[in-house]
């Protein structure tokens, strides 16, 4: 079969390996893809760009693709799934209603709230009727989140009540574009933040090993928020009664919820939970699709077919199916440019990729392009290193004997990836 995986981030990267691994699987097309793509066996890099829906329909169907995935939220929220299902091309992902759940953080409060889901106590706002008096009266720190799509960037955790209300007006004001003309002012929540995914058929559910990431830029999660500049799978903090917990308070009355309001979900579904110390898995956010850097680690352990999984859900048969997992650990090291998550400079040559090739691990490609033979930066998180161990501080060692092997002027890394995890002892 051939495969096209649309993006051109480490998610990306990751997917186009796990589906070239498959003995079925004779080509992975990756639009656009980038310089890690480019060198994998059985991938081809294609020019056209996620956010061009029709191009990406004509593509899939003159190489008469088998199977597209989507890697990022855009084309989903944008409805690629739609124009595919409607010329007969099987792609993978939640059609366009149902993708609000991540084109939009003021729907999907209130859809947890009428389904009765566990998550922070919020008020949505436009610039119109912005009530700086009801955030003053409230008690901080605060959450502030642009509630459209902004490359997970759009979420600002104030100090004071005073922080709120200036975030929320520089967001009303146009400093994440569109995705601000709505926010949403929450509670902070206290606990430990998990990433769990599952793969749905509108129906049945298959979750997907436990993960956790780190999102803010420095040690001991200190500095700005990022898109993830780590993760690592299983997550101990997922205990089984917790796992089993979450499916029954936040996963199952979610995929049934969006059964009822007539869009049921077929994809990837990405739940990031903030666990309360009594145990409540508290809903912070929803993705229509899988993490980054959470996929990197997570396709390192998983040992079975992806495409089969995903056509078994595009056959509403993931009840009838399991995914087999590697027992070992995985770790991602995230390696991003000078400047991020702010400004991020490109142009960098990347040197040690070749030598980090001959060692243990892999190492996934995201902000990274091709000049003439180089491959030099081209994104805020260019690299991201992964590790197996047999436990998650052997993991980790992996990893950071590849990160340490790779350079270009000002990379940044943090070197705490993990510390939870090896703090419980495992």
């Amino acid at each position: 079969m051939k495969v096209l995986i649309v993006g051109a981030g480490g998610r990306e990267h990751a997917l186009a390996w796990k589906c070239a691994a498959a003995a079925r699987v004779t080509e992975v097309l990756v639009a656009p893809g980038n310089a890690g793509t480019a060198r994998e066996p059985k991938v081809r890099n294609v020019p056209v760009g996620a956010q061009d829906i029709e191009a990406l329909a004509q593509l899939a169907s003159a190489e008469r693709v088998d199977l597209t995935i989507i890697g990022p939220e855009g084309p989903l929220v944008a409805g690629i799934v739609d124009t595919f299902a409607a010329r007969g091309l099987k792609c993978f992902g939640p059609r366009r209603a149902p993708a609000q759940l991540e084109g939009s953080k003021a729907y999907t409060k209130e859809f947890l709230r009428r389904h009765g889901i566990p998550t922070a106590r919020s008020r949505t706002f436009t610039h119109g009727n912005f009530d700086a008096a009801w955030v003053r009266a409230q008690r901080a720190p605060l959450v502030v989140k642009a509630s459209g799509l902004a490359a997970g960037k759009g979420v600002v955790i104030a100090d004071t009540t005073e922080v709120a209300v200036t975030t929320a007006q520089a967001m009303f004001a146009g400093q994440f574009g569109v995705a601000g003309n709505e926010v949403v002012v929450e509670e902070f929540l206290a606990g430990e933040e998990a990433s769990f995914i599952v793969m749905a058929d509108g129906v049945h559910i298959l979750p997907l090993a436990t993960s956790q990431d780190h999102k803010r830029l420095r040690d001991a999660d200190e500095g700005p928020n990022t898109g993830g500049m780590g993760a690592y799978s299983p997550a101990p903090v997922v205990t089984p009664t917790l796992h089993a917990r979450i499916m029954r308070e936040v996963i199952e009355p979610s995929i049934r919820g969006l059964a009822a309001d007539g869009m049921p979900y077929t994809g990837f579904l990405y739940a990031g939970i903030m666990i309360a110390p009594d145990g409540t898995p508290n809903v912070l956010e929803f993705n229509c699709r899988l993490g980054d850097p959470e996929t990197q680690p997570l396709l390192m352990r998983l040992k079975s077919d992806l495409t089969l999984l995903c056509e078994a859900a595009l056959a509403g048969g993931l009840g009838a199916v399991s995914a087999e997992w590697d027992p070992r650990c995985a770790l991602g090291v995230v390696m991003a440019a000078a400047g991020y998550p702010d400004a991020a400079r490109k142009g960098d040559a990347i040197i040690g990729l070749d030598d980090a090739a001959r060692l243990p691990g892999k190492i996934f490609h995201a902000g990274t392009k091709l000049a003439g033979d180089q491959v030099v930066t081209d994104g805020g998180r260019v690299l991201c290193a992964v590790g197996l161990g047999v436990d998650v501080r052997a993991a980790q060692h992996e990893a950071y004997a590849l990160a340490d092997t790779v350079r270009w002027p000002g990379a940044q890394l943090r070197r705490d990836i993990g510390f939870r995890a090896i703090r419980r002892g495992s």
